[in-house]
């Protein structure tokens, strides 16, 4: 039962993670009538917060071992008490300063169990070898894609069942009564004995090749961190298809999720960078795809959601998997290392939205409200343009990589 409980804690995180990164910008902008050139100051405000504070919540895993089960039930908390007060924010009387306060709780919360779930590999697989470090990357990350799923669904779901506020306030809640259930589910995989390394140096990650692996998280991180902030955007706005954000997101991360099984056992025949030599063209195409479409092109825009969503399938599993492997090979301890790793991608979203939610700003772009042809081209550029070139960097990146990297 370790596996399921894992990819039950997982759901939990993915979960909460998809209101914060998806969610949250239009939430923020229309229900709060917070300014888009401000939310993307908050965020990256949020990252100079875990710039600090995710390698500590790693060195403090790592650092009290049995500690365990403590820290994945302050994380289940956080997000079961964060999750209602954010979704029940009303505007006016510094509406941002208290968004900022509540978002800094809620990300600390996640970080926390995220970190945790990562970096604890070794000790919840069945074995330190890689194939079952592959393993259980595969249950975690169907986890992942299953909260994805369920995150996607619920805000339309409470709306057409009445809840007032987009479904929000509803949806905070629900994801509360979510962390408690989980968090009381879960709880027999964090008593498990850790399985602990040496400690974490500057030297050691270069030499077990873990650094070349963070940079390439952060650059990766970046295409799906800019389509992430502005997908609803550009389905509500660019491609005019009201109501149609949530189906496209489920039909995306559905894709991401059934790809999951093919990637795994794909890295395990071809090896890790082929299989992301494989996957990374397929996002590029995606986003190439995207910018072409006219209004209206649902069918044309669900076949790229196919398309990307399977190649981020690849990126969720292979990825982690091969931190994870080459940590383990090293001796390092690991949560400590994905608490950089969990900085990188975070500092990827909040690079995202302080650069192109302002930009969108100034270019005079208005959510949900009639707007020009310079600011409609400036989203579709920002959305579909500007990932196919971050993607390609990844790409260039993944193709320098050793082929003895990872599980073969």
């Amino acid at each position: 039962m370790v596996y399921p409980r894992v990819s039950l804690y997982a759901l939990m995180l993915a979960a909460a993670g998809i209101p914060l990164y998806i969610h949250l910008p239009r939430f923020a902008s229309v229900n709060l009538g917070v300014e888009l050139g401000v939310i993307g100051v908050i965020l990256l405000f949020i990252r100079l917060v875990d710039l600090v504070q995710d390698p500590v919540l790693g060195w403090a895993i790592d650092h009290w071992p049995k500690a365990q089960p403590l820290f994945a039930m302050l994380a289940a908390a956080g997000l079961a008490v964060g999750f209602p007060i954010l979704f029940s924010l009303e505007p006016g009387g510094a509406v941002a300063i208290r968004l900022l306060a509540i978002l800094i709780f809620l990300f600390s919360a996640y970080s926390l169990g995220m970190i945790l779930l990562y970096g604890r590999s070794a000790t919840l697989a069945k074995s330190t070898n890689a194939d079952d470090l592959m393993t259980l990357a595969g249950f975690r990350e169907a986890g992942m894609l299953a909260g994805v799923i369920v995150a996607a669904i619920a805000p339309a779901m409470f709306m057409g069942l009445g809840a007032s506020g987009q479904g929000y306030p509803a949806f905070g809640w629900f994801l509360g009564v979510v962390a408690v259930t989980v968090a009381l589910v879960s709880f027999p995989i964090w008593r498990r004995t850790p399985v602990m390394g040496e400690g974490l140096s500057f030297s050691g990650l270069i030499g077990a090749g873990a650094l070349r692996l963070l940079v390439l998280a952060l650059i990766n991180s970046l295409p799906v961190a800019v389509t992430s902030t502005l997908f609803l955007f550009f389905v509500e706005d660019r491609l005019q298809l009201p109501g149609k954000a949530g189906p496209l997101l489920i039909l995306f991360f559905l894709s991401a999720g059934l790809s999951v099984p093919i990637w795994t056992r794909l890295s395990r025949r071809v090896g890790p960078k082929m299989t992301l030599v494989i996957s990374m063209p397929l996002a590029i195409l995606g986003f190439i795809g995207a910018a072409f479409l006219a209004p209206g092109s649902l069918m044309g825009f669900a076949l790229i959601c196919v398309a990307s969503g399977a190649a981020l399938g690849a990126d969720m599993v292979v990825l982690p998997a091969m931190f994870s492997v080459v940590l383990t090979k090293a001796g390092l301890n690991a949560s400590a290392a994905f608490g950089i790793w969990s900085f990188a991608g975070k500092l990827g979203l909040a690079l995202a939205a302080f650069a192109v939610l302002p930009l969108l700003e100034s270019q005079g772009f208005q959510p949900g409200q009639a707007n020009s042809e310079g600011a409609l081209t400036t989203l579709n550029i920002s959305y579909a343009i500007v990932p196919s070139i971050l993607k390609l960097c990844a790409f260039g990146l993944v193709l320098a990589l050793p082929t003895e990297d990872g599980p073969q």
